[in-house]
C-alpha cells in the first residue's frame, strides 16, 4: 500500500498512545537484559504477533515504532521526504532525564538533520572521510596493533575487549581526527567518567572542553585529517557544528567499530564453521565480518527517523513525531529475503541504506579486518576462557555489543616491531 499522509484523518486516527497497532498488548522493552541476552527470539516473537511493524518502547515511558521487515525497512529509508531524521519536534515531550536522550537529541550534524541542512552537513563530513587514504591507515592500525598484543602475548590470557581492542580503535579515530595524545587523554578520561556514571557531568564537560580545543588546534594548524577538512570546507561549518561533527565520530565510530571486531572474534572462536575454515584458510575475516553484519550488526537498531505527519504504511497507522527505528538486526533475518549460506553475500543493512548510509563502510572493513587478522597472526591458538563460556552482552536498545570477551591461548613471544 503507498505511503500516505491525510491531515484530515489524523483526529481518527486508530493509533492509541503512538501504538503502531490497535492490541491492547504492552509494548516489547528493549532496554532490558532480556532483550539484550536473546534479540533474535524477541524479533521472531514481534513478526509473529505484529508482521514488520512492532510496538517498542526504547526507555520507560518512551514509545517508538521497530521496523523488523526489509522491504519495509528499504521503503523508509529511501523516503526521507516522509521519514526525515530531526528529532526536534519528538524530543519536546522528552523529559530532561530520559537516559536515551543525550544519544538521539537534536545535535547540529547530518545524522540529526534533513533537508538544506543535511545536505550541507553530509557533504563536510563525507570530504573528511573521503580524505584519508586507506592504504597509509591500514599500515597505521598495524603499528597500533603489535605493540597492544605485545603487551598481553607472553601472560596466556586477555581479555580482548579492554587490552586490545578498545585502546586499538580509540587510538585509530584519534588518528583519523588529527587528535594528539594530550587531548585524546582528556577525551578518554570524560568518556570513561560518562561510562561509569560517577561523575557523568564531569566526564560530559571533560569531553566537550576536549573537543573545543581540538577544533581551536586544526582551525590554527589544520592538517590531512578529518577535522581539518570539516574546518575548511565550503559548507563553512563554525567550531560548535565541527565539534559535534567530532563527537559523533568519537562516539559512534568507536562503538560501531569496537562491537563490529568483537562480534566477529567470537564468531570465530565459537562457530566451527569459522574457526576451523577460518584458520585453515578458507574463509577471510571478511567473509566473518559479514556474517556478522548480517546477524549480530554492531548497532543493531537505529537508524532512526521521526514522521512529520501520521502515516500509513503496511496497513498500519504511524504517529507523528515519534520514532520509527529500523532494526538491522531483524531486517537482516527477515524470513522474506534471507538466503541459506551468507558467504560473499554483503546485501544487509548493517550500513544503512539511502541519504543517510554510514560514509565510512570501505574505511570501517579495513580497519575491522587488519585489527582480526594482526591478532589472529600474533595468536592463532586463541580459545575463550572458558571454551564454553556463554557470552555476555550489554544492554540497551540500539547496539550488540559484549561486556567482556576472555581468552587464553599459549605464551608467545613479542612481536618484532616496528617489523
Amino acid at each position: 500500500m503507498p505511503l500516505s499522509s491525510p491531515q484530515t484523518r489524523a483526529a481518527s486516527c486508530p493509533v492509541v498512545h503512538g501504538s503502531p497497532t490497535d492490541t491492547d498488548d504492552p509494548r516489547v522493552p528493549m532496554y532490558r537484559p532480556e532483550f539484550a541476552a536473546d534479540p533474535h527470539g524477541a524479533y521472531h516473537e514481534m513478526r509473529r504477533r505484529y508482521g514488520s511493524l512492532a510496538p517498542i518502547e526504547l526507555a520507560p515511558g518512551v514509545p517508538a515504532t521497530l521496523v523488523i521487515g526489509y522491504s519495509t525497512a528499504v521503503r523508509i529509508l529511501n523516503d526521507p521526504e516522509h521519514f526525515p531524521a530531526d528529532p526536534r519536534a519528538w524530543q519536546q515531550d522528552i523529559p530532561a532525564d530520559c537516559p536515551i536522550l543525550p544519544l538521539l537529541e537534536w545535535r547540529p550534524m547530518a545524522s540529526r538533520s534533513a533537508g538544506a541542512d543535511f545536505t550541507r552537513y553530509r557533504g563536510a563530513i563525507t570530504a573528511g572521510i573521503d580524505e584519508i587514504d586507506l592504504y597509509a591507515l591500514q599500515a597505521v592500525v598495524a603499528d597500533l596493533a603489535i605493540p597492544l598484543i605485545n603487551s598481553f602475548c607472553a601472560d596466556g590470557s586477555a581479555d580482548l575487549i579492554q587490552q586490545y581492542v578498545f585502546p586499538l580503535i580509540f587510538a585509530v579515530v584519534n588518528y583519523l581526527l588529527g587528535c594528539p595524545p594530550e587531548i585524546g587523554g582528556q577525551v578518554a578520561a570524560g568518556t570513561a567518567a560518562l561510562l561509569e556514571g560517577v561523575d557523568a557531568e564531569k566526564g560530559n564537560r571533560m569531553v566537550g572542553e576536549a573537543l573545543m580545543r581540538l577544533v581551536t588546534l586544526k582551525r590554527a594548524e589544520p592538517q590531512r585529517d578529518i577535522t581539518s577538512v570539516l574546518l575548511g570546507h565550503p559548507a563553512g561549518l563554525t567550531d560548535v557544528e565541527a565539534s559535534h561533527h567530532v563527537s559523533q565520530i568519537y562516539g559512534s565510530g568507536i562503538e560501531f567499530e569496537l562491537n563490529l571486531i568483537t562480534n566477529t572474534l567470537l564468531l570465530i572462536l565459537t562457530d566451527e564453521r569459522f574457526g576451523g575454515s577460518f584458520l585453515g584458510g578458507n574463509l577471510s575475516a571478511r567473509d566473518a565480518l559479514d556474517e556478522v553484519l548480517f546477524n549480530d550488526p554492531p548497532l543493531a537498531n537505529l537508524l532512526i527517523t521521526y514522521p512529520n505527519h501520521p502515516i500509513l504504511i503496511d496497513d498500519v497507522w504511524l504517529p507523528a513525531h515519534q520514532p520509527v527505528v529500523i532494526s538491522m538486526a531483524a531486517c537482516n533475518n527477515d524470513p522474506a529475503i534471507r538466503a541459506g549460506d551468507l558467504t560473499g553475500n554483503r546485501s544487509h543493512l548493517a550500513w544503512g541504506l539511502g541519504p543517510h548510509a554510514c560514509p565510512a563502510r570501505s574505511m570501517a572493513y579495513l580497519i575491522a579486518q587488519e585489527a582480526i587478522d594482526q591478532l589472529l597472526d600474533a595468536i592463532p591458538e586463541l580459545q575463550l576462557d572458558p571454551p564454553d563460556r556463554t557470552p555476555n552482552w550489554r544492554p540497551g536498545p540500539f547496539h550488540r555489543a559484549l561486556t567482556e570477551l576472555p581468552v587464553i591461548f599459549p605464551p608467545t613471544p613479542p612481536l618484532d616491531y616496528p617489523r
